[in-house]
């Protein structure tokens, strides 16, 4: 399906930024609150068993230090469980609930792979990589995102988005979705 096909192609850009992350750049600043890149890494990798357990009605594993250790590997093996979490059959249609409201398994996909694309994009930010990311797909996904993110999903820690803050004229489709997710770009 389509959306499938979006989330893979999240998952594969968000997985060449993490594979160009030297160990010296671990304990870097990024752009989220106050993670560094090891946390983002974290949560990238974490956010796949997330969506996985929202899917299936159980509670998500919680922390854990997945930089700590091979996380390219970790992140292989959690994206290809939520890939195939959100391929089964029915998983689209049915209504999953999450700590920031109910929605059908449709919108949390488009989040899932919302969410993987950009913190991929604080990753290359914050390692010095370009964030001219995936051109066609960030174009598409800021044009859902003006559509699906209510402001619910905005505010301080713990929501999914912050404000949403301006990019610069001439910004890539990328850093214009990391700005309306409220990233300084």
């Amino acid at each position: 399906s389509p959306m499938i096909d979006q989330l893979q192609q999240a998952i594969a850009s968000t997985r060449a930024v993490m594979a160009g992350v030297n160990a010296d750049q671990l304990n870097a600043a990024t752009q989220c609150a106050s993670w560094d890149v090891a946390e983002v890494i974290n949560h990238i990798v974490g956010g796949q068993d997330f969506f996985q357990a929202g899917l299936a009605g159980r509670p998500p594993a919680g922390e854990n230090d997945y930089a700590a250790g091979y996380y390219m590997a970790a992140f292989d093996e959690a994206a290809a469980g939520t890939i195939a979490a959100f391929g089964a059959e029915g998983a689209m249609e049915k209504t999953v609930s999450l700590p920031f409201g109910d929605m059908p398994g449709a919108a949390l996909a488009g989040l899932a792979t919302t969410d993987t694309f950009v913190h991929g994009w604080d990753l290359a930010k914050a390692t010095g990589q370009s964030t001219d990311l995936e051109p066609d797909l960030a174009e598409g996904l800021l044009g859902q995102s003006r559509m699906a993110i209510q402001d619910s999903f905005r505010g301080p820690e713990g929501a999914p988005f912050g404000p949403q803050q301006e990019a610069p004229d001439g910004a890539s489709a990328a850093d214009q979705l990391a700005a309306f997710l409220g990233r300084t770009v």
